[in-house]
């Protein structure tokens, strides 16, 4: 019997999501990519952005690291390509920044198009001013260590969600949301879809030609809120 070949610590090649799929997930919101990917794969609500103007979307590049330490977050810097979306399993510490303005500023020159942290990070007002879209889970003056081994481009557990390297990261002011890369082309039709069912359902409001969605009887009688015949 074959056995599996153990991965580096560091895994410098993976397949990306196709450049094509994401720049057209990027158009839509992450709320509505979340939708139609079963209303899975959002970040849980702590890790936000630090500007409600941030957005972006691309492939995800995954670090797992030492509570505190940022020794690995320097390292994925060092194989990231432009268009990348840098993410990290902090463990959700709080207890010292594992980024600020000086590696924020590496990640633009580098093409970095954004960051996601389970942890916390500095120099909140310098990030802002410099356009970056990070997304942490707090703030934290204290600085963080960097002699702590971690590994690159490995599955990663963030928010809740499971991440693997080269999976479509998309985030806005809502939170983040992760499809996988195989299944990230197939959602852009049902992306399309829905946004266009939705602006006709605010149109319906906005006129008062039906201010009930149509499926609410249907789904109270399916909860045994209301008897079969009964409506609203």
């Amino acid at each position: 019997m074959s056995q599996a070949v153990a991965l580096p610590d560091v895994v410098r090649e993976f397949e990306r999501v196709d450049p094509g799929v994401v720049a057209r997930a990027g158009e839509f919101p992450s709320s509505i990519l979340a939708d139609v990917a079963g209303r899975r794969g959002a970040l849980g609500g702590r890790i936000a952005a630090l500007s409600p103007t941030m957005k972006f979307a691309g492939p995800a590049l995954t670090v797992e690291i030492r509570p505190g330490d940022n020794l690995m977050i320097h390292a994925a810097m060092a194989i990231a390509r432009p268009g990348d979306v840098i993410l990290v399993d902090g463990k959700g510490d709080l207890s010292s920044a594992l980024m600020g303005e000086i590696m924020c500023r590496q990640c633009l020159a580098l093409g970095v198009v954004a960051v996601v942290i389970d942890g916390a990070v500095r120099d909140s007002v310098a990030i802002r001013e410099l356009g970056l879209p990070m997304y942490a889970a707090g703030l934290n003056p204290n600085g963080p260590t960097k002699f702590v081994p971690g590994r690159l481009n490995h599955p990663i557990s963030i928010g809740g969600v499971t991440v693997n390297p080269g999976d479509l990261v998309v985030g806005d002011a809502d939170g983040v949301t992760v499809i996988e890369r195989h299944r990230a082309a197939a959602m852009l039709p049902l992306a399309a879809e829905k946004v266009a069912a939705e602006t006709k359902r605010i149109a319906q409001i906005r006129s008062r030609e039906s201010l009930t969605p149509a499926w609410l009887d249907d789904a109270l009688r399916a909860a045994g809120v209301i008897k079969a015949g009964e409506s609203m």
